[in-house]
């Protein structure tokens, strides 16, 4: 049974692993981003070089699909940055997993003598899981969907009031409380999505070990696929960042 390290700071819970994770896929993002233009060359660019260029070039696409890049060029520094960001964190649970047994109890970590003991009474082995992917992690991906809503709400007051405004009394005054439910479910369909995706996939893999050796093929063949499950979900929830934008700073006669 695998536990999360959690403490506690001024009444608020906080997941080691998750910040430990978070730091590492955002060195690693920096990292890439760093080696990709140090040495950029017109002549013969590196492969890295390449590889930067290729996604600035698709981030750029995504962003025309779904406004005009007048408005968007803007915004081109924060795709880069999540479609990065998330694909990275997506495959940092993929290829290995930490865990340190635990042997006594450890409440400044959340493993209290009664969660010890009652692990024990069950025959459970306990350990404290501290390497997963960030985005497997409800708190951090709903941390990312809070950001994105906020930012085009906020958008889209300051930029485009009069027809935000009135997009929540369209086509009629009654619609006001459908149009409040379809902001709020953005939010959840944003964070959750990315999320089940990933923890589904982690909680297979897990199901996939406890197989033995009979579990090897399954798990290269779902690791694969948990590849491109990860580039998917990167995808989507970039590319839906950039609708909620466009929906907030345009209006109908802009498109």
């Amino acid at each position: 049974m695998h536990e999360l390290p959690i403490i506690t700071l001024g009444g608020i819970r906080f997941d080691l692993s998750a910040i430990i994770m978070i730091v590492v896929t955002s060195l690693i993002v920096f990292i890439l981003a760093k080696v990709g233009t140090s040495r950029l060359s017109v002549d013969k660019p590196g492969k890295m070089q390449n590889f930067v260029e290729w996604i600035v070039e698709f981030v750029h696409g995504l962003i025309a699909s779904t406004m005009d890049m007048k408005k968007g060029k803007s915004f081109l520094m924060l795709g880069i940055t999540l479609i990065m960001f998330i694909f990275v964190g997506n495959m940092l649970g993929l290829p290995l997993g930490i865990t340190t047994e635990v042997t006594s109890p450890l409440p400044g970590l959340g493993i209290t003598e009664q969660v010890f003991n009652e692990a024990h009474e069950k025959g459970q082995h306990l350990a404290i899981a501290w390497w997963k992917s960030p985005t497997a992690d409800v708190a951090v991906t709903m941390a990312l969907a809070l950001m994105v809503i906020v930012m085009s709400h906020y958008l889209g007051l300051t930029r485009n009031t009069k027809h935000y405004l009135k997009h929540y009394v369209e086509p009629h005054w009654a619609m006001f409380p459908l149009n409040v439910i379809k902001e709020v479910s953005k939010l959840l369909t944003l964070g959750l999505r990315l999320f089940g995706n990933i923890y589904a996939g982690e909680v297979l893999i897990g199901v996939i070990l406890m197989a033995g050796p009979l579990g090897v093929i399954p798990l290269i063949v779902w690791q694969g696929f948990s590849v491109f499950v990860g580039a998917i979900q990167a995808f989507v929830f970039t590319i839906l960042t950039m609708v909620y934008l466009s929906q907030a700073i345009e209006h109908k006669e802009d498109h």
